[in-house]
């Protein structure tokens, strides 16, 4: 062989390597463990090399680790320390906080109520006894990706209330086969989001925006693995155009084309028809996508909006003069909170700074929909590794009271998610069970359903009331 040909052949043999080290890499990074309920188990080849091995209770811990403090938090603790150096005193709220309320009855977990006037729930209550369309907004972290525990709590309170379809859908997900409630697909869209550079005129509760990169795409197929999923009446499209633009949309068929005036305004296309499949479509390059909402026009719409490493405190980001547009066509009675995950660290037990920006986050969106009843769910069981067990960690309990203390003075709603889970040391029996996943933090398929019909009952005792 020439001096040449091993040249080539040194070359090639590089390359290989570099590819195999960029899959592995690449892999690394995939949460393989929660997207298939612990089947997989994550794969750090390199931090298991770094670490020199291990036992199996390392892996454990690395697993309980993944979930890291959200930046926007962490920001927020550095300049409440810095203010606490500059300053020599800071304003002090002493309104007195409204009393804490039982969080049980009969021995299951309820809603606990800080509203003034006693009766959180009447916007919801009001909008199902008109008999339209109830509108609800779950937002968190990766706790409810993929619609995971929403899909279940949507199923049983559409069966009580009617109503069909998912609700709000965002433009592009990488990973849509994940979802069980509908099937997913589409390309060419760009994604923005709240905790990274965008335009705040466009930060909706979503926290995430979309826009075309060449010709965008978006399909939504109805799924019959949940029960009122399969078919909807109603899908809108939300959208800003600043210039004029063209969209499609396709129920079955051929594709029906829009031309749209440019305008600084929400914009809407509606199709109003029965079908199991929605698509939309356009090449604009500075339109500006909001979100694809699947519903029917009366009973109950549940939106998942989930976003992976938020602690929360982005919500403050939320445009209201967005919020107003947006409220003429998808408007809420009852917005819940699901976040904490991505604000702990173990052995913490201050959580002032975060219970504080909490308090600002439940003001804010209630200054974007005002009708709304706002809930905030506390955290649900977390574990971590104690020498060679898991247990609960330990700042579990004073996120909790931290996440009360915030619906006491925002005076909202507040649920216990890790006392109705079954308080210290739940996880352990969760993940025993299938409930979660082999990080000790996240809900499976199995956990989201049980979780859900918890939840549904605190609702319904509230709203039986």
């Amino acid at each position: 062989m020439s001096d040449k040909s091993h040249k080539h052949s040194g070359w090639r043999l590089v390359a290989i390597i570099f590819i195999v080290i960029g899959i592995l890499v690449g892999v690394s990074y995939l949460p393989l463990d929660r997207w298939t309920g612990g089947k997989i188990k994550d794969i750090n080849l390199f931090g298991d090399i770094l670490r020199g091995g291990g036992t199996a209770n390392d892996s454990i811990g690395s697993r309980l680790d993944s979930e890291g403090i959200d930046a926007e938090l962490i920001e927020a603790m550095a300049s409440a320390d810095k203010r606490a150096v500059d300053t020599t005193g800071m304003a002090y709220d002493n309104t007195p906080l409204i009393a804490v309320q039982p969080s049980k009855e009969d021995g299951k977990v309820i809603i606990e109520d800080y509203t003034e006037s006693g009766d959180g729930l009447l916007s919801l209550r009001r909008a199902l006894d008109k008999g339209g369309l109830s509108r609800i907004a779950v937002i968190g972290d990766s706790y409810i990706e993929g619609d995971i525990f929403t899909q279940n709590l949507r199923e049983k309170l559409q069966s009580d209330y009617g109503g069909a379809g998912v609700g709000y859908m965002n433009m592009h997900s990488e990973f849509p086969g994940f979802r069980k409630s509908v099937k997913q697909g589409g390309n060419g869209w760009k994604e923005f989001s709240a905790n990274k550079k965008c335009n705040g005129d466009y930060i909706g509760l979503s926290q995430h925006y979309f826009m075309p990169s060449g010709t965008a795409v978006s399909s939504y197929k109805g799924s019959k693995s949940l029960q009122h999923v399969d078919k909807w009446s109603k899908s809108s499209f939300l959208f800003i155009s600043p210039s004029d633009a063209v969209v499609r949309t396709r129920t079955s068929g051929d594709w029906v084309e829009h031309r749209v005036s440019g305008s600084p305004q929400v914009q809407a296309i509606g199709v109003d028809e029965v079908t199991d499949n929605f698509e939309v479509s356009s090449s604009s390059g500075s339109l500006v996508g909001l979100g694809v909402w699947l519903t029917d026009s009366t009973g109950v719409s549940v939106d998942c909006m989930s976003s992976r490493g938020f602690s929360g405190l982005t919500l403050t980001k939320v445009n209201e003069a967005l919020s107003r547009d947006m409220s003429h066509y998808v408007n809420y009675d009852l917005i819940i909170l699901e976040f904490g995950i991505n604000a702990m660290s173990p052995n913490q037990k201050n959580f002032s700074v975060y219970s504080s920006k909490m308090v600002d986050v439940v003001n804010h969106v209630r200054k974007c929909y005002p009708n709304a009843d706002i809930l905030l769910m506390g955290i649900g069981d977390r574990g971590e590794k104690r020498g060679g067990e898991v247990h609960s960690i330990s700042s579990a309990p004073y996120m909790i009271e931290a996440q009360r203390e915030a619906a006491r003075k925002a005076k909202c709603l507040f649920w216990d998610t890790r006392e109705a889970m079954g308080g210290d040391d739940a996880i352990v029996e969760w993940t025993r069970g299938g409930y979660t996943n082999k990080d000790y933090i996240h809900l499976s398929h199995k956990g989201g359903e049980r979780l859900a019909a918890l939840l549904y009952d605190a609702i319904k005792h509230n709203l039986d009331k």
